[in-house]
């Protein structure tokens, strides 16, 4: 093991290069990049585009000279791994400036090859103007376009993570952006009712945003740039176009050396990221991982546990104990000043994965006190078991303070914590920062009542079924302000007065705004005999899960 070759760098492997320094002294490390950089912040890349980051330089992280002279580790860029004999331990190498094929023997390899842009075969796809983002000369090239062509158009191929940071880059940088994905929503890993807040806002700062409608095929067009036509028939100019569809494992060295692969088309590897071959390691995008709730096998393109990922590597070939204890897809993006997150699982990766013993709450607190100037309301949906609790997952959208209440809940559900411990977690306040009762807090609190009875949660897919009665407890100036249709509107206030006009042989699903003032009405209509059922995170939730199955009742 003391010669150890790692082929990529960026997350991957120049973490596992740096970590393995720090663990062996004596070791030789040898590290093949086949790109100009070794380790670089791609996730900057969009930024980059968008002049928000304006130097190259900035984006680099480590240079070959540094990773010499401070860890005395060999970096080779411009190098690409071509095959693995196995039987040999033997590298082939190529030097992709000269062409020149060699061969270097390993006690230990570290394949980090990483993901590439998913680039479908369709009319006209290598049309020049059509781009991916994946590398640094990826985004100058990028902006060499821009700058050259003076582009005024520009089309997003794919809501997700970088599809959505690129609109936003290029809209900031005055471009008129169409948006186009295929699926009825943006941000994929979000569920549909959370990620239409994401729509909402990105549909308020450019015009065309074209869901469930694939792109068909590109060609030119009179004036020299590109038409791009979709499934539906729509045809549109660009003068670029921006291919983030997403990304697929780079497994050809690893499959072309035997090594095991996976469902999902990842390197298939141990908890100590060890391949089926017990001198070959993998981490990063190219690997397949298990998932930390569900156990189930996964593709995790993040940074941070490709870092982690390497770490547990390094220690696995220095002979230390270490283990991945697998992914929770902990993620982040911003766009156009909202902020939208994720941990753990969603509601539909429960319903792919089987699991039914689960429960969804919904609430719209706000980022801090209220009586604090400045509050923003930050919208969640919790996601835990019945009957214990067991944090699942958590989504949340806003302006202010998301991600820090994701954090807490993805350290939660790292930890097995319930939703009784969300209830009773100690987080910091002060009026400018949070309330005395955090969002998560309350997340918890709303969920914990559920499970004790308290209250019972009406999933808002069966809103209205089996002829239940949904009582609105707003205010009348706010009921007719919009309302869920058939609503009969009963203020909290009157409430007690008129229990007479409810009736008792029907389920009641109760909503008000946001659910605080629906909670008091279950409590009091339960505690006088009443079905009485919470519609969590009321009048709110309902105006974001309506235009999702409007949609999806359109396509069908």
């Amino acid at each position: 093991m003391r010669k150890i070759i790692i082929v990529g760098g960026v997350a991957g492997g120049a973490t596992c290069a740096a970590r393995l320094r720090r663990l062996d002294e004596e070791a030789e490390i040898l590290v093949l990049e086949r790109g100009p950089y070794v380790s670089f912040a791609n996730c900057g890349l969009p930024y980059y585009v968008g002049d928000v980051i304006r130097e190259e330089s900035k984006l680099l992280q480590a240079s070959p000279e540094l990773f010499r002279q401070r860890f005395r580790i060999d970096v080779r860029t411009q190098h690409e791994a071509v095959r693995i004999e196995r039987e040999k331990r033997e590298l082939v190498i190529r030097d992709l400036v000269s062409g020149e094929e060699y061969r270097e023997s390993y006690g230990a390899l570290v394949l980090s090859p990483g993901a590439s842009p998913i680039v479908p075969p369709l009319e006209g796809i290598r049309l020049p103007g059509i781009f991916t983002v994946r590398t640094v000369p990826d985004s100058a090239q990028i902006r060499s376009w821009i700058e050259r062509h003076g582009a005024r158009r520009a089309a997003v191929i794919g809501g997700g993570f970088i599809g959505l940071e690129m609109v936003e880059n290029l809209a900031c940088r005055g471009l008129e952006v169409t948006l186009i994905e295929a699926a009825d929503q943006v941000m994929p890993p979000l569920d549909p009712e959370m990620a239409e807040y994401v729509r909402q806002r990105v549909s308020s700062h450019i015009a065309n945003v074209r869901l469930g409608d694939a792109v068909a095929g590109f060609e030119k067009d009179s004036h020299g740039g590109l038409l791009v036509k979709t499934a539906s028939g729509l045809r549109f100019g660009a003068d670029l176009v921006i291919l983030a569809i997403g990304v697929r494992p780079e497994t050809k060295l690893a499959r072309d050396a035997g090594l095991e692969t996976g469902g999902r088309g990842g390197i298939r590897v141990d908890a100590q990221m060890r391949t089926s071959d017990p001198h070959i390691w993998a981490v990063g995008d190219a690997v397949e991982v298990k998932n930390a709730i569900t156990g189930e096998w996964q593709l995790c393109p993040l940074a941070g546990p490709a870092q982690r990922q390497a770490r547990v590597a390094a220690a696995s070939i220095c002979g230390r104990e270490a283990a991945f204890r697998g992914v929770q897809g902990t993620a982040v993006v911003g766009v156009f000043g909202l902020t939208a997150a994720i941990t753990g699982e969603s509601e539909k990766s429960l319903r792919r994965a089987g699991v039914t013993d689960y429960e969804a709450v919904y609430l719209h607190p706000g980022n801090h006190a209220g009586y604090y100037p400045g509050a923003k309301p930050i919208h969640m949906k919790l996601l835990y078991r019945r009957p214990d609790g067991l944090v699942l997952g958590a989504q949340a959208v806003g302006e202010s303070d998301v991600a820090r209440r994701i954090d807490v809940i993805a350290m939660a559900i790292q930890k097995g914590a319930t939703v009784f411990d969300l209830e009773e977690a100690e987080l910091c306040y002060a009026p400018q920062y949070g309330s005395a009762k955090d969002p998560v807090n309350m997340a918890g609190m709303i969920a914990a009542n559920a499970l004790r009875g308290d209250t019972e949660i009406a999933p808002w897919r069966q809103l209205g079924s089996n002829g239940a009665l949904i009582l609105d407890v707003r205010e009348p100036g706010e009921h007719h302000a919009g309302a869920i249709p058939g609503a009969v509107n009963i203020p909290l206030g009157q409430l007690r007065g008129r229990l007479e006009e409810l009736p008792r042989d029907r389920e009641i699903q109760v909503a008000c705004a946001v659910g605080q003032r629906a909670y008091y009405a279950v409590r009091v209509l339960r505690q006088h005999g009443f079905r009485a059922k919470l519609l969590s995170g009321g009048y709110r939730t309902y105006k974001v899960i309506e235009p999702q199955c409007a949609r999806q009742d359109a396509r069908q």
